[in-house]
């Protein structure tokens, strides 16, 4: 292309190249190689939490990308070493991360203990919101593990019974849990617990019981006794 108003334009029939070194031989970093460092770096995220392993394998896919593209184009992309270093890097975190969640999953469990999900205490459809399905009164006086969050109170140290709900709406943005989303927790260590915003396990005695009042009005149809934090 012209670069001035008297410059001649290329004949007809020559391959002009978007390709070609540029003069100074400038070559741009590949876009996918930096956002793929980026994710490399965010990598060890994936030993937190089972979703965040998307982090390591969108990185290492990004860095082939990159890679692929670095080499299709060498006179006008450069970033092939940062390519390299990510994609090891993420695959190495995906694949501690899901190593050590896995041994994290396997062993939370205490021997004799099965999981509880909150799917289970909900009533059928078109049942009331307080209705026990029968899918809880089968785990009642089981041992088992649950996990939630901790429902906030005035006390935050030496807590020894409270209320595990489902989810963080509930608990950390003043929430009003459903009935069938609450279990009311009574540890065995009377030393208890600080209050924490993190998800929790607890695992004890599973019981089916109504209980009125309490921390809150419509009270708790659920309850764990003689429980631990895993």
């Amino acid at each position: 292309m012209a670069s001035g108003l008297f410059d001649s334009l290329p004949a007809a029939g020559t391959d002009v190249r978007r390709d070609d070194p540029a003069p100074d031989g400038y070559r741009a970093l590949s876009g996918p190689a930096i956002v793929a460092g980026v994710l490399a770096l965010l990598s060890p995220l994936a030993f937190v939490d089972w979703w965040l392993l998307t982090v390591p394998l969108l990185g290492a896919v990004l860095g082939v990308v990159a890679l692929r593209d670095i080499a299709r184009r060498p006179t006008a992309l450069t970033g092939r070493p940062l390519a390299i270093v990510a994609v090891c890097v993420s695959i190495v975190m995906c694949g501690g991360g899901l190593a050590y969640l896995s041994h994290v999953y396997a062993s939370e469990l205490p021997e004799g203990f099965e999981r509880l999900d909150y799917g289970v205490l909900q009533p059928l459809p078109g049942d009331p919101d307080d209705r026990v399905p029968e899918s809880a009164m089968a785990f009642d006086g089981r041992n088992v593990l649950l996990k939630g969050y901790m429902y906030p109170g005035k006390q935050q140290e030496g807590i020894t019974q409270f209320l595990l709900v489902r989810d963080q709406g509930d608990c950390c943005f003043g929430g009003n849990p459903k009935i069938t989303d609450r279990v009311l927790v009574q540890l065995d260590d009377p030393r208890g617990i600080g209050f924490s915003q993190r998800l929790t396990k607890i695992a004890g005695t599973f019981r089916v019981r109504r209980v009125g009042g309490g921390m809150l009005d419509d009270g708790v149809l659920y309850h764990l006794e003689h429980a631990v934090v895993r």
